[in-house]
């Protein structure tokens, strides 16, 4: 800190400093490459330049979205619509595993859903192991049997005892006993509006649709800040990766939720498989390989329940890492070799290996110190000319991505994204080590169960959630996170120390990543403990998530 106060309180003023500081050549052309330089350099621009390229991605995500804007298909202009008296039989497949806390509000909302009801059915396909058994099936006797201000609804229990394939499983096991032609998917945390279904249902009188998805929209957005950098990751992917390649007419994946499927697309494709964790892209891809048409509605709403615990949320991202590196290694020869367009085959593997750049963000980790110094060494001007391009690449194009998407959906406070900014970056990086070791497991064909993301159906500031009742258990990753955070905490000292003031802030996002992540994870329970001492936890075995 003496080194950044000395800049400030120099006699002869800052452009002085910044003069004798970078601008002195005297020891220019003194310094000589050798071996251990360049073990070390080889690897470290090699990392810098494959996230460069994944950057570069980014905006050109962006550019799509723009540049195929007219292409953007609306909810109330569909091509061809069915006559009222013509209109498909449509069934929900709601699959949940204990889900107690948010079961109610579901089957409410999807019993109010808008629709002829002798053209409709709602299946409940439960796979849990808990309380929520009792509490979906007494719901769904109660909506099947109708009470004051609500008529019966076609709504059928479903329950599995052996939980095979998970998701898949339920799902394929509900297919057997649907009756619709078209399949609407909900999971526990969704809340769809009352006219969700006439507002997508038209769109499959174009018999080349196979799946119409929906853009998610965030019930608690407001719980936390955590909660305000998650609605806002999601809106990225929501609206330019989807908008993006939606519109440009290549490859693009059904989230799992709040999208239809035309039946005949399901079984033309294969039917739901269960060899990868993210069965929703792996049906995406086989049945656009088969010559089935996606459509996203990014006007259609659909609102969910975020994570409010980073535990949750690191749960839920290490399964969508580790489901899109198996879908890669599944779907990506199959790809490559087809008859697609070039444009087809690009993008489908930036979206199917983009989560390989975290196992990239740990050997960046391990080289980021050494390389620093030894770059110091070879003069600033060759630094900024060679590292602030991989930089603006690699990392800018994070900032300028979600700006952008809330610039789309927010226009009139878009502008407060910025405080945020550091923050998304920090948590992509603090996601590092969850992320890494579910796409090595990925890679190297370890198999695991699907793990569920907890619900509580909470939605405002201060409200209380029962979380200790599916919290998972922690191990030894935050403190692992805690630790590499103390380590670049030690390589921000260092970088003041020796006037090297131009890698500080991307230091800082390292240093602010891990330390968040770690101490929320570990101190998030401890505070839900200590707000509800008086309730017992809860004893039965759930799955063990991160």
């Amino acid at each position: 800190m003496p080194a950044l106060v000395g800049i400030f309180a120099a006699p002869k003023g800052f452009t002085h400093y910044l003069k004798t500081h970078y601008g002195d050549r005297t020891f220019e052309n003194l310094y000589r490459w050798n071996a251990f330089d360049t073990g070390l350099l080889i690897p470290y621009f090699i990392v810098m330049v494959i996230l460069a390229f994944y950057g570069i991605h980014r905006y050109q995500l962006v550019w799509l979205y723009y540049k195929n804007k007219k292409n953007a298909p609306k909810w109330d202009e569909p091509p061809a619509t069915f006559p009222e008296a013509d209109l498909p039989f449509v069934t929900i497949q709601l699959p949940i595993f204990n889900e107690q806390f948010v079961i109610g509000r579901l089957i409410e909302a999807i019993c109010r859903l808008d629709y002829p009801r002798d053209r409709f059915e709602i299946q409940v396909l439960d796979d849990s192991t808990d309380e929520t058994i009792k509490v979906a099936s007494e719901i769904v006797e109660r909506y099947a049997a109708g009470f004051v201000g609500m008529p019966p609804q076609p709504i059928v229990y479903l329950h599995r005892t052996n939980r095979s394939g998970y998701k898949a499983g339920a799902l394929d096991k509900g297919l057997d006993v649907a009756r619709g032609d078209l399949i609407a998917i909900f999971d526990a945390d969704f809340v769809p509006p009352r006219e969700w279904v006439m507002q997508v249902v038209h769109h499959f009188a174009e018999p080349q649709i196979g799946m119409v998805q929906t853009r998610w929209t965030h019930l608690n957005r407001e719980y936390s800040f955590m909660t305000q950098v998650e609605a806002i990751l999601l809106d990225g992917h929501f609206v330019l990766e989807h908008g993006g390649r939606s519109r440009a007419g290549v490859f693009f994946n059904f989230n799992g939720t709040a999208g239809m499927w035309r039946r005949e697309t399901i079984s033309s494709a294969g039917g739901w498989q269960h060899d990868t964790l993210t069965e929703d892209t792996d049906l995406s891809y086989r049945a656009q390989m088969v010559g089935w048409k996606f459509k996203y509605l990014q006007d259609v709403e659909c609102p969910a329940e975020l994570p409010i615990e980073m535990t949750a949320f690191k749960t839920q991202q290490a399964r969508w890492a580790k489901g899109l590196i198996q879908t890669g290694k599944k779907i990506l020869p199959r790809v490559m070799k087809s008859d697609q367009p070039w444009r087809t085959k690009l993008e489908a593997w930036y979206h199917l290996t983009a989560n390989i750049s975290y196992p990239l963000m740990i050997v960046l980790s391990v080289l980021l110190m050494p390389a620093m110094i030894i770059r110091s060494w070879q003069g600033y001007i060759q630094m900024l000319l060679i590292d602030l391009p991989l930089f603006i690449a690699s990392t800018m194009s994070v900032s300028t991505f979600y700006l952008v998407s809330q610039k789309e959906l927010h226009p009139k406070t878009w502008y407060k994204t910025f405080l945020y900014v550091p923050f998304l970056m920090a948590l992509g990086v603090g996601l590092t080590i969850t992320n890494t070791k579910a796409v090595l497991e990925a890679l190297f064909g370890i198999k695991s169960a699907f793990a569920r993301t907890p619900k509580y159906s909470v939605q405002k500031k201060g409200e209380k959630s029962q979380a200790q009742k599916y919290r998972k258990r922690l191990g030894i990753v935050p403190w692992i996170e805690l630790a590499i955070g103390c380590y670049f905490a030690w390589t921000v000292y260092y970088a003041v120390s020796t006037e090297n003031f131009f890698t500080v802030p991307f230091l800082l996002l390292f240093v602010l990543g891990y330390w968040y992540t770690g101490l929320l994870s570990l101190l998030q329970g401890r505070f839900e403990r200590n707000g509800t001492s008086g309730q017992a936890m809860h004893e039965k075995p759930y799955p063990v998530g991160i």
